[in-house]
């Protein structure tokens, strides 16, 4: 009998990691108001919490990201995946601000980056060096199926037992389910690359040469190019991540079908991801993310001319196909431009600024509200942010540089 390709156990593994993270990080935009009005708080001091998150778990990821060029995955993901579930279940406890800020913020933010884009994708990029767009796609599908399967039973749990419940079963979830899948069968790389990675070449310890490293990449225009397209988008992604459901419910829709509303956006996400994936295969991470950014623009524009019920899902749709564009195209970007031995590295920093930038625009969504009362100046904003990343993205360089000063050796 034919031996299983482990390249196929380690990309379902890296879906089911997305699948679980996706699904978690989604909890608390669905969570929102039932909170808002159980807990007698205002939505900027709940979205505050996920400005805590994102701040938290956008430091802990440069630095996941080099400790994932430099040790084994399968311990940094165990450890995530363990505290994240423990993080998660602790939501249907909080009573108190500072318990949010202590358990979401804090306890959460750590585990979740541990298992987050960055880290999966640098280990699927080893395992499929030739089709990275694709095979990255598929594993970060898992974050929108994970947001309709997840999300979806949420809904419905919400509606039955209402949200602490909700946010233990979850907890519970991932801690009987994930934490045991990725210990017992991540592998960092294929045999003969993770025994190339443990030579001295490979190690922790500094070389000579990788100070005017680090110092290139601080002085790269490329890198701060990529850091404000994805600053852009992270803080329209959870902007709208974070209030579509409350602002479904504003315009008038059911609790119910404003919850599955966040669920079928994980379904155009896996479209959106997939074509994402597909088009950089054939030219390069650029171009799926200006398709993204130009779409955008038209969503936004859509929503400030008409916020009926129907374009109000019409919004939440065409956004969700974007929604998860750029997130495989990171890994990429940071590998052709930076080289391979930079990837988590890089990446986790450009996912940094995502995360900080999400926080700030959950945060930002819920102060426009809570003044104005209404979202329209928040999507004036981001219409605003749409054209500046579509004019960024086309300066960016997304093919490999042929030459970028003290970055040689790594490429």
């Amino acid at each position: 009998m034919r031996r299983l390709d482990y390249r196929w156990v380690i990309l379902a593994i890296g879906f089911a990691i997305l699948f679980f993270n996706g699904g978690s990080r989604s909890a608390l935009g669905l969570m929102l108001k039932p909170m808002v009005d159980d807990l007698d708080w205002s939505r900027t001091a709940l979205s505050l919490g996920a400005t805590v998150y994102m701040v938290v778990s956008a430091m802990a990821m440069p630095f996941v990201g080099r400790l994932a060029d430099r040790y084994d995955l399968r311990l940094i993901m165990g450890i995530g995946a363990a505290v994240g579930a423990v993080g998660i279940g602790l939501m249907s406890l909080v009573s108190t601000p500072w318990q949010l800020f202590l358990v979401y913020g804090l306890v959460f933010a750590l585990g979740n980056a541990g298992m987050s884009n960055p880290v999966v994708s640098v280990m699927i990029v080893r395992w499929f060096p030739d089709r990275r767009g694709l095979a990255n796609s598929v594993a970060v599908s898992g974050n929108a199926i994970g947001q309709l399967v997840i999300v979806g039973s949420l809904a419905q749990s919400l509606v039955r037992f209402g949200w602490r419940p909700s946010f233990a079963g979850l907890g519970f979830a991932n801690l009987v389910i994930l934490a045991p899948i990725v210990l017992a069968l991540v592998r960092s790389a294929p045999a003969r690359d993770a025994d190339s990675r443990s030579s001295p070449a490979h190690s922790g310890a500094a070389t000579a040469g990788e100070a005017p490293e680090e110092a290139s990449l601080l002085t790269s225009s490329q890198l701060w190019l990529l850091v404000g397209i994805y600053a852009v988008c992270g803080f329209q992604d959870f902007l709208v991540h974070t209030h579509v459901v409350a602002f479904a419910l504003d315009m008038g829709i059911g609790t119910l079908v404003a919850g599955r509303l966040l669920a079928l956006m994980g379904v155009m996400g896996l479209l959106g991801v997939l074509a994402s994936g597909y088009l950089a295969d054939l030219m390069g991470p650029g171009r799926p993310t200006l398709l993204c950014f130009v779409m955008r623009i038209g969503i936004f524009a859509l929503i400030l001319l008409s916020q009926t019920q129907a374009s109000v899902i019409i919004f939440a749709l065409l956004y969700g196909f974007t929604f998860l564009m750029t997130a495989p195209l990171t890994v990429i970007f940071s590998g052709n431009i930076f080289g391979q031995r930079r990837m988590g590295r890089v990446s986790g920093t450009i996912s940094g600024v995502h995360q900080i930038s999400g926080g700030l625009g959950a945060l930002v969504g819920a102060l426009s509200y809570d003044i104005w009362g209404s979202y329209e100046y928040a999507f004036m904003l981001l219409l605003a942010l749409s054209i500046a990343a579509t004019v960024g993205t086309l300066l960016v360089r997304d093919r490999a540089l042929p030459r970028v000063p003290g970055l040689a050796s790594c490429c």
